[in-house]
C-alpha cells in the first residue's frame, strides 16, 4: 500500500467520508504511520517493537490533527508504539482493574451497584497506547445471540440495575442496525432507566455520529449519556464539535473523561485548555483519572501527589464546573475513589 501522507487527507473522496470506510482504512502499519507524519526514520524501530504486543491503529481524521515531524506532539504520543512498551515493570499488570473477577457472563462486567457494563465489541477505531484493556480477553467475551440473551436475562432478573453501560473496545464500532436491536431489547426491561455509551469514536472519526444513530438515541425511552474520552484540547476540531452538537440535539448528555498521562496532559496549562475547549464544544468535564497500571504503558504514569497538585492549581484557574473529579479506580471498591485535592495555598505576604 502506498504510504498515506497528511497532505493526502485534506481532500478525501466522497466514498472515503463514511465512518465505515474511515475505520477500515485506518493506518495499521508503524512504518506507514512514521512516513505519513514525516517522523525521523529511526522512529520505526521502536514503533515496530511496541507494535508486536499491541498493534498500531490510527484513522485519518485523527491523523490530520497530529503535527507532522513532532515526536512530542501530545496526540502522537497517545498512538505511536515505542520500545518502552516491551519493558517488564513490576506492579504493571495485564488486568489492572481486576475485571476478570466481575465477569459473570461473556461480555458482562458487574462491579458497581445499580449498573452493569457490556463489552459490545473488541474493535476500536484507534489503539491508545495507555489502554487499560490492551490485554483484555475479547475472544472470550464475544456477544453472539445466545450470549446477548444471557446478558439481557441477567439484567432483567435484577431490579436494582438502573443503568447499562456500552463499552468495548469501542461500542460505536458496532453498526447502527445492531445497536438498534440491542437498545430495543434493553428498552423492554422496565426497571432500566439509563443507557450510557463510552466511546472514543465521535472524537477520532466524528462521521460516526450518523443521522440514523442520532435519531435512534433521540427516540429511546432511556435517558442517554455519551461519555467521550478526550485527553488533550488538540483532539477537538470543528468536526468533533459538530458531532457533539448532533448528539445534544438528540437529547444526549455529553460528558468527558480523561486520563492523566505523562507527556500528554501533565501540565496545568494543558488541563486548563482541555476543560475550556471541551466546554466550548458542549462537553462537560467529568473525570480525570490517574493512570491504571497496565503492563506495557508504565512510561505514561504520574504519581498521585503530582496529579493532586495539578488539579489543585487547576481549581485556582477555573470555575468548579470545569474542574473534573480526580479519581482512581481501585479493584474491589464499591465506587471510583476520589483523590483529595487541597486548595492552592495563598501566596505569602
Amino acid at each position: 500500500m502506498k504510504p498515506l501522507k497528511v497532505a493526502d487527507l485534506n481532500h478525501p473522496s466522497e466514498s472515503a467520508n463514511s465512518w465505515q470506510q474511515l475505520l477500515s482504512q485506518a493506518i495499521t502499519d508503524p512504518a506507514e504511520l512514521v512516513s505519513a507524519l514525516n517522523l525521523p526514520p529511526e522512529t520505526v524501530n521502536g514503533a515496530l517493537q511496541g507494535h508486536k504486543d499491541f498493534s498500531v491503529r490510527v484513522p485519518a481524521p485523527y491523523l490530520q490533527r497530529i503535527r507532522p515531524g513532532d515526536l512530542n506532539d501530545p496526540l502522537l504520543r497517545q498512538v505511536l508504539p515505542v520500545s518502552a512498551e516491551a519493558d517488564n515493570v513490576p506492579g504493571y499488570i495485564t488486568d489492572p482493574l481486576a475485571e476478570a473477577d466481575s465477569n459473570p457472563h461473556d461480555g458482562l462486567i458487574h462491579k458497581y451497584k445499580g449498573r452493569v457494563l457490556i463489552i459490545l465489541t473488541g474493535a476500536c477505531a484507534i489503539n491508545c497506547r495507555y489502554c487499560f484493556r490492551r490485554h483484555f480477553p475479547y475472544e472470550d467475551n464475544r456477544l453472539g445471540p445466545d450470549q446477548w440473551q444471557q446478558v439481557v436475562d441477567y439484567i432483567a432478573a435484577d431490579s436494582s440495575i438502573k443503568e447499562v453501560i456500552f463499552s468495548g473496545g469501542d461500542p460505536l464500532a458496532t453498526n447502527d442496525k445492531r445497536l438498534d436491536k440491542l437498545i430495543s431489547s434493553l428498552e423492554a426491561i422496565p426497571h432500566l432507566q439509563r443507557l450510557r455509551i463510552h466511546s472514543r469514536l465521535p472524537v477520532v472519526i466524528p462521521q460516526r455520529i450518523t443521522p440514523e444513530l442520532s435519531n435512534r438515541l433521540a427516540s429511546s425511552r432511556l435517558q442517554t449519556v455519551m461519555v467521550l474520552h478526550i485527553n488533550h484540547a488538540n483532539e477537538i476540531d470543528n468536526d468533533v464539535a459538530t458531532a457533539v452538537a448532533q448528539l445534544k440535539q438528540s437529547g444526549v448528555t455529553v460528558l468527558n473523561q480523561a486520563v492523566l498521562l505523562r507527556g500528554v496532559n501533565d501540565s496545568v496549562d494543558a488541563l486548563e485548555a482541555l476543560s475550556e475547549t471541551l466546554f466550548r464544544a458542549g462537553i462537560l468535564p467529568y473525570y480525570l483519572f490517574t493512570f491504571d497500571p497496565v503492563a506495557g504503558a508504565a512510561h505514561f504514569d504520574i504519581a498521585d501527589r503530582e496529579a493532586q497538585q495539578l488539579v489543585s492549581e487547576l481549581q485556582s484557574r477555573l470555575p468548579g464546573y470545569l474542574v473534573p473529579k480526580l479519581a482512581r479506580e481501585i479493584p474491589g471498591r464499591a465506587s471510583k475513589t476520589l483523590l483529595p485535592v487541597a486548595s492552592t495555598p495563598a501566596p505569602a505576604e
